[in-house]
């Protein structure tokens, strides 16, 4: 095995998942997923096996990944293709976060994208916004937007409701005399 294959072998070994997991949440389709995580690592077989630390690699290949979704996406306009509601119903997998997945998946697509390189993927939003090409203060806003839309589609309480029978308003001030 040449040292290019295993470079190849190991970083899609360490990074892959993240790489299926960014695209099928980008795009919401198991084959162009599939098809995006392929085209990922075929072009990392093209690049020199230099000397990349681990966090280079990874934001190098989910930006990779980044750009070839706005690829499937542009060419997705093109063609017709069904939603996710029009497909027959099919078994959900039963684990405790699959209610707040599916409310993500049903989020604009620069919301979800936002939404999972921070929280699936832990990268903080200054990083995001390096991957993404915008101002750290535009993830943060799209965090916000999404967290607020998650809230209304998982029908979460107001954060602006009180406990106590206060509502809010103070008495005016008094004025000196």
């Amino acid at each position: 095995m040449t040292e290019q294959e295993i470079f190849l072998r190991n970083a899609m070994e360490t990074h892959g998942d993240a790489v299926y997991r960014l695209a099928l949440c980008r795009l919401q389709n198991t084959a162009d997923a599939e098809d995006v995580y392929q085209d990922v690592f075929l072009r990392l077989l093209g690049q020199s096996a230099g000397n990349w630390d681990a966090e280079h690699l990874k934001a190098w290949l989910l930006r990779a990944a980044l750009n070839r979704c706005a690829d499937v996406s542009r060419f997705r306009l093109r063609r017709p293709t069904l939603s996710l509601e029009e497909l027959p119903d099919m078994p959900r997998p039963a684990d405790e976060a699959a209610e707040l997945w599916e409310a993500v998946a049903r989020l604009p697509e620069k919301l979800r994208t936002a939404v999972h390189l921070h929280y699936a993927e832990g990268y903080r939003t200054e990083e995001i916004a390096a991957m993404l090409g915008v101002p750290a203060a535009t993830v943060r806003t799209r965090l916000r937007r999404a967290r607020i839309k998650l809230k209304d589609l998982l029908g979460g309480i107001d954060d602006e409701e009180r406990v106590s029978g206060h509502d809010g308003r103070y008495p005016h001030p008094r004025r000196a005399e």
